[in-house]
């Protein structure tokens, strides 16, 4: 027995060792953890149970068979993140490049199946530079059965991609049909074709860090939701993010200890508000005073700033918030904006977490620019989202609810459960001035009558109680009780229940 154990402990020891020392070191001069690191690093420690660690690749040609080293270049298994179940792999530089075989994906498709049923969430490691060339079709064959799984249990359990390395080819689709991709930043890229196979097709010279680095993907492209600056910190803040995300789609929101009193006042807010109603102001102090302890874990914050969402807690439970920003474009709806928002809302509804709008929005983004680029599809996204979401609703309209962005942002009108306003909230078709000069055309000539008719338009509309009157605002509520009233409301509506019609799936305006 003794020498089956001491056999155990040296083929373990060499799985352990992925590609070598060597290769190891050079990982570690490239600024990355190993797969092996990056895993005791996300989980708890001593968590980790890992499968299929001797599993080797079956490929003869080119001589492949000569190279064999357990494991084929991907780490697989399951652990706990602040003690709840996630299943997870890692791909191994050290080892082929971390480059996907046959075996390679079948490890990955095992621990895809295992997340699925028995419903957890799953994140993916990558460093890696695509197929297994040697394996030709193989390989290919193995990337369209991992895709199958990330679209079937797209919408049932939370997957989670971690850019850390080289991410090309087939190994960026599997990312791209999760829930959330982040990169680190100057260690990372992701591309479809390299800068070589660029630059012989239409003659353009980029880096990898141009073509599909961090800094693209989080501000220009969107592929991505955050970027950090190095392994260590991208991993603490999955371990964060998970604190927020239910286990699975029937599961429920976690709920985690608060000091932070439902009812706790917070006089400030009632001065958030410029008195000019052209001056801007920062909406996330209002969510930051508002959620559980200033714990607000933002998603794509480098993207679209016009419109801000991520997750926070209220009582100890996780909401979603979506709240347009005053600071940029004035918190316009833009194409970017909506589908931004509107992928951020599906997410939540897929997983029942309720949703919390923050609407200060003075109308859609006009020019040539945004009409061609599809403004009117893009925005339908936002508008159909809302409208398909059937989780708990609650919408706060702070200052500016103008025109069409109004109906969209959460409105009463496409089944927000709760809906209130601030005194200072202006609910109108436009805003006065431009409201004046059409219904007043024929008296542009004379700037008092103009004046008069905009202030006249101004005490009319510009204010809550229009809406309220009809019933399409629920209450106008002191700003400083803002977090009072949210947390009741959400305690009200803790046991929704909301069904769409029957369907096969939807037809979201894509």
């Amino acid at each position: 027995m003794k020498d089956i154990i001491e056999e155990l402990e040296r083929r373990r020891e060499i799985a352990r060792l992925g590609g070598g020392q060597a290769r190891i070191e050079a990982q570690h001069k490239r600024g990355k953890l190993t797969a092996r690191e990056r895993v005791d690093l996300l989980l708890d420690e001593g968590s980790f149970e890992e499968f299929d660690m001797y599993v080797e690749h079956r490929s003869t040609d080119f001589g492949m068979e000569k190279t064999k080293i357990p494991g084929d270049g991907v780490v697989t298994g399951w652990g706990t993140i602040n003690g709840r179940v996630v299943y997870l792999f890692a791909k191994d530089f050290t080892v082929f490049g971390g480059s996907l075989s046959e075996t390679h994906a079948k490890k990955i498709m095992k621990v895809q199946d295992m997340a699925l049923q028995n419903r957890a969430p799953i994140i993916g490691l990558f460093d890696a530079g695509g197929a297994r060339i040697q394996e030709g079709v193989a390989a290919l064959g193995g990337y369209g059965e991992v895709f199958l799984r990330n679209v079937l249990a797209s919408g049932v359990i939370p997957q989670i991609s971690v850019i850390m390395g080289p991410c090309a080819g087939g190994d960026v689709y599997s990312p791209a049909m999760t829930d959330f991709i982040f990169m680190v930043r100057d260690t990372s890229y992701m591309f479809v074709t390299g800068p070589d196979v660029v630059k012989t097709v239409t003659n353009e010279t980029v880096t990898a860090e141009q073509l599909g680095g961090a800094s693209i993907h989080t501000t220009k492209s969107s592929i991505a939701d955050r970027g950090y600056d190095n392994d260590v910190e991208a991993l603490l803040q999955m371990r964060r993010l998970m604190d927020f995300l239910p286990a699975n789609n029937t599961s429920g929101v976690p709920v985690l200890p608060t000091q932070d009193s439902f009812d706790r006042p917070e006089p400030s807010l009632d001065t958030l508000i410029p008195d000019n109603p052209n001056k801007p102001y920062d909406i996330k102090e209002l969510i930051h005073k508002v959620v559980d302890e200033a714990d607000f874990f933002e998603i794509q914050e480098a993207y679209a700033k016009n419109i801000v969402v991520g997750f926070a807690r209220m009582e100890g439970r996780t909401v979603g918030i979506v709240a347009n920003q005053p600071m940029v474009l004035a918190g316009v709806l833009d194409s970017d904006a909506s589908r931004k928002a509107a992928r951020f809302v599906r997410f939540c509804d897929c997983f029942e977490i309720p949703i919390i709008t923050f609407v200060d929005v003075p109308g859609f983004l006009p020019g040539t620019a945004q009409e061609y680029g599809g403004l009117i599809k893009h925005g339908a996204k936002l508008l159909f989202a809302y409208s398909e979401a059937t989780v708990p609703k609650i919408t706060l309209i702070t200052r500016k609810a103008y025109g069409g962005a109004y109906d969209v942002m959460s409105s009463k009108h496409i089944r927000g459960d709760l809906n209130y306003a601030w005194p200072s909230a202006e609910i109108a078709v436009m805003g006065a001035k431009g409201a004046a000069e059409i219904l007043y055309r024929a008296e542009l000539g004379d700037p008092e009558k103009i004046k008069a008719r905009i202030d006249e338009y101004q005490k009319r509309f510009a204010n809550p109680f229009v809406a309220a009157e009809r019933g399409y605002i629920d209450e106008v509520i002191l700003p400083r009780n803002t977090r009072r009233r949210i947390c009741r409301g959400l305690q009200m509506l803790r046991n929704k229940k909301a069904e769409n019609p029957w369907k096969k799936h939807d037809n979201i305006p894509l």
